[in-house]
């Protein structure tokens, strides 16, 4: 019975492909996804069977909250993650995007999986053969690199989950950076979305508590934009007009590569090419005379802006997509350190931030640093967070429990990336992730994505400064309430308003000279002996 069930299946199966392979208006790509569903499908649906069943034995008879059930599901979890880990690899594409996606999710999915996705996610990336970047290059533009090209480099200089860049030289003698779509890409995407979908309804409905479907339908959303590189060069030049037109005063410190549009399609994105350090490499950075704090600071500044005061933000922050160098044609130095200038990389996933919601954020942002509880939890109302849940809102954002997030001392959000911190931060994740699971499904996906750069952020501050610094937070403080009272002069016209408004910003300055006294204290202090 079960024979002529699987043989009838399968019958069925191939009819239906053989019927959509000959009334496709492209019969060659539809037979390329009818052929890639099925090893996918099945190596999904083993994976999440795996991950379920392993889940379910090693916890089966243990008491909730022992040592032997701590122990038990730490050890599920490490097996789960290096399960997911090599299918996303054996997958490729947006399966590797979507581990990226987890990797830097810290402290809302488990810890096992974010080390295991974060050790491998950004440096095992798929390579294509030169040959299918000659294909690309057949189909979008006509012909191979070498007609466009005086030189094109075919051993690629990076991978990444969805292209590769070659270095090249054009007819004319400038050096570029030539980025080119993975050929498979165009005819897996779908099927890949829809296969990730399935394995994350399948787990949820294994494990209600583990609900994850807001990270599918943002993979869905968000990667036709990502593989379209048309869009990510217009991402780019809005990002640098955006610095230009709504913060002149640092759009010098701030750049994008230039785009070679006569050379560029969506899936082939040439750019100017930037000889820069990325921005965790210390000691390359201190090489060309920039001070890693000051890189830290202008990357916390930069992000603040956009989040704040432009509402178009720039959604992977990660080491690979952001670079420093010194600041062209200047001359001037502080203290024997050159300024630096950040590159943004990788414009392919941008968010929008409606009005309302970026004054409310900003809002929150400011309480959060002044340690004023009643707006922290006003404000995340608003957001989504509910009455219930807004000390753990603000426990996501600032990885700080409750008692230290209203905490009135000027440092109280700082972590030094000490291991006593980090052991906190994991006991908080594990205590609460039912209820952070729940916050993550009420939450608008924007601020999702918020929190996501908010992880990314804090992992290149980690690296350059060993923790958050005071700095950071007083720089976020201070750009929040700009625009908080940015918003209060449009709406509020009336002589009164205005001068209430004018006696918040000095009350905000008297804050803002208190803090930077308290930081100069502590800096002299790590300096003195003892």
């Amino acid at each position: 019975m079960w024979r002529r069930a699987a043989t009838a299946a399968l019958s069925l199966g191939a009819g239906a492909g053989a019927v959509a392979i000959s009334t496709s208006d492209d019969p060659a790509a539809t037979l390329k996804i009818c052929t890639h569903l099925p090893p996918r499908l099945l190596r999904d649906s083993a994976t999440a069977a795996t991950i379920a069943l392993d889940y379910t034995w090693s916890l089966w008879g243990l008491e909730s909250g022992t040592p032997a059930w701590q122990s038990a599901k730490h050890h599920a979890h490490l097996r789960s993650a290096n399960r997911l880990q090599e299918l996303c690899f054996r997958n490729g594409g947006i399966y590797i995007k979507l581990g990226q996606h987890i990797a830097q999710l810290e402290y809302v999915v488990p810890e096992e999986y974010v080390q295991t996705m974060r050790e491998s996610m950004l440096k095992r990336c798929p390579v294509s053969s030169y040959e299918q970047v000659r294909g690309v290059f057949a189909k979008d533009l006509g012909e191979s690199p070498e007609t466009f090209f005086a030189e094109f480099d075919p051993v690629p200089i990076a991978s990444a989950s969805l292209a590769q860049v070659h270095a090249a030289r054009t007819r004319d003698g400038q050096k570029v950076a030539v980025k080119v779509q993975h050929d498979h890409l165009s005819d897996t995407g779908v099927v890949d979305i829809a296969t990730v979908d399935l394995l994350v309804n399948a787990l949820h409905y294994i494990f209600p508590t583990f609900d994850y479907r807001w990270l599918v339908d943002e993979v869905r959303e968000s990667a036709p934009k990502e593989l379209d590189f048309l869009n990510e060069a217009k991402n780019s030049e809005k990002c640098l007009e955006n610095f230009r037109r709504l913060s002149p005063h640092m759009a010098g410190s701030i750049y994008a590569p230039k785009v070679y549009w006569n050379l560029s399609t969506s899936r082939i994105l040439t750019m100017e090419f930037i000889d820069a350090k990325e921005v965790t490499d210390v000691h390359g950075i201190k090489a060309i005379g920039v001070h890693p704090v000051d890189v830290s600071n202008l990357v916390s500044r930069t992000f603040a802006e956009m989040i704040f005061k432009h509402g178009f933000v720039h959604c992977d922050p990660h080491a690979a997509n952001m670079m420093v160098r010194p600041m062209p044609q200047d001359s001037g130095k502080f203290f024997g350190w050159k300024r630096p200038q950040l590159v943004l990389l990788d414009h392919g996933l941008y968010k929008e931030l409606d009005y309302t919601t970026r004054i409310s954020y900003a809002s929150l942002w400011k309480a959060l640093v002044f340690a004023d509880a009643k707006a922290i939890k006003e404000n995340s109302i608003k957001l989504g967070a509910g009455e219930d849940l807004h000390a753990l809102f603000a426990g996501v954002l600032t990885m700080r429990p409750w008692q230290r997030v209203i905490d009135p001392s000027p440092d109280h959000l700082v972590l030094d990336g000490k291991n006593t911190d980090f052991a906190e931060l994991q006991n908080y994740a594990s205590l609460y992730f039912p209820e952070i699971s729940e916050l993550l499904r009420r939450l608008p996906r924007v601020i999702l994505l918020m929190l996501k750069t908010n992880d990314c952020l804090r992992a290149v501050n980690h690296a350059l400064v060993g923790g958050t610094s005071m700095e950071s937070f007083m720089i976020i403080g201070r750009v929040s309430s700009e625009a908080v009272l940015d918003d209060k002069r449009m709406n509020r016209r009336s002589f009164l308003n205005n001068l209430m408004i004018w006696l918040e910003e000095v009350l905000l300055e008297a804050r803002f000279l208190s803090f930077k006294l308290l930081l100069c204290f502590m800096q002299l202090r790590k300096l003195l002996p003892g």
